[in-house]
């Protein structure tokens, strides 16, 4: 947990330094810099700004880089400096480190902000990235296998730009680089599958509080990418000449997807030859199963998807936090658990005010940290309901000041 936080130069905030407790609550009106306190969080936990990703336009004005330090309740100081060019400088108790990975363990954070509310209708790489950060924060062995195949990727896409017609030299470092691929995916695929079978409960009971009316019809399924019944390697050897033509691959871990899906709870009836929808069952008409199946983002109001972006969210804290998964029989891949920072940006403009309380009240009860941004201090009862002692800030023109 961030006990102090220490930011220099990002965006409008030249100096601030903020003591932290477990609810800390950031009020003032849009521009004021309230954002900017959770992108310096952010950055400091992925080394990159969910607002844009490139430094030159998060450094303040006139200044060669941003900084961004914390102290963690446990004595420990992380601290990553940007510059311009985005050369990046990393630091673990006044130590230098060169893999942001090292300050993501130690800082593991969880954004709900207003531009993760269209994941369901974005690109895979959003809803991939949401399984990735569990698999990354529970999974000791995840890690070193993403970066080996994203760096595999990144040489055959590379190779593939630059010629439609490869010669025998090519083809065959094509093929060493398809095998080690292969390898990487399947280890990929099988922490990404174990998680998210892990996850699906969770994820069930979330859906029960913020969407009961649909507790029975929404469920998850992942999609590894590739077909995971023959070795990807085999695969992409096969589909060679589409990916020259393309100039990138198609297949892989790089594709793998989280898919919402809906199903229909109308018993659905055959009467006549025509299948139709019937809510009851008279004279020749017969019933069967539900197999009306649809994604969850083409059935839901937009009040309705938020609220199931907010549940995939929230359902990873208590899997996250569950030490009960500490340990497993079968090998000591599990990672050790650290205290996850939940940052909220404006949700009250995004989540109606059940919505709010449900989310707060199961934050309440989970060892995290919570930052939050409001425009106005309406939040502020309901944030007293759950956390005795909250730190309540103003932020104007870049200048915080304690509310209390």
């Amino acid at each position: 947990m961030i006990e102090r936080l220490q930011i220099s130069h990002l965006r409008n905030l030249s100096q601030v330094n903020l003591p932290a407790t477990a609810c800390n609550v950031i009020i003032g009106a849009n521009g004021s810099g309230k954002t900017s306190l959770l992108e310096a969080i952010f950055l400091l936990s992925r080394g990159k700004s969910f607002r844009h990703h490139q430094p030159k336009r998060y450094i303040q004005h006139h200044q060669d880089n941003a900084t961004v330090h914390a102290k963690l309740s446990d004595s420990s100081t992380l601290a990553i400096q940007k510059q311009a060019d985005a050369t990046t400088i990393l630091r673990l108790n006044q130590t230098t480190v060169y893999n942001q990975s090292i300050l993501t363990e130690q800082l593991p954070t969880l954004l709900i902000d207003p531009s993760t509310m269209d994941m369901l209708e974005q690109g895979s790489a959003s809803r991939r990235q949401l399984l990735d950060w569990l698999v990354f924060h529970m999974k000791q062995g995840f890690h070193p296998q993403w970066v080996a195949y994203q760096r595999l990727l990144r040489q055959r896409n590379s190779l593939l730009k630059k010629s439609r017609h490869l010669t025998q030299v090519q083809l065959a470092e094509l093929k060493a680089w398809d095998k080690g691929l292969s390898n990487h995916a399947a280890l990929i695929h099988h922490y990404r599958e174990r998680i998210f079978s892990e996850w699906q409960p969770y994820f069930a009971q979330s859906i029960a509080q913020l969407l009961p009316t649909y507790a029975e019809q929404l469920s998850l399924s992942y999609s590894a990418g590739y077909d995971t019944n023959v070795a990807l390697d085999v695969q992409l050897n096969e589909r060679l000449e589409q990916d020259l033509q393309l100039g990138y691959t198609r297949i892989g871990n790089h594709r793998a997807d989280i898919h919402v899906h809906w199903r229909s709870s109308e018993p659905l009836a055959m009467h006549e030859g025509q299948l139709t929808k019937s809510t009851k069952v008279e004279g020749d008409v017969h019933t069967k199963l539900p197999v009306l199946k649809e994604q969850a983002a083409n059935v839901l109001s937009r009040g309705e998807k938020k609220l199931l972006i907010t549940a995939l969210r929230l359902s990873q804290l208590p899997l996250l936090l569950n030490t009960e998964k500490g340990t497993d029989n079968s090998n000591n891949d599990f990672k050790s658990r650290v205290t996850p920072v939940v940052l909220l940006d404006d949700i009250t403009a995004e989540l109606d005010d059940r919505a709010i309380e449900i989310l707060l009240s199961t934050l309440a009860q989970l060892p995290c940290q919570v930052f939050m941004t409001s425009l106005t201090e309406d939040i502020v009862p309901l944030v007293n309901k759950f956390w005795s002692e909250p730190n309540m800030f103003h932020v104007k023109q870049g200048q915080i000041s304690s509310a209390q």
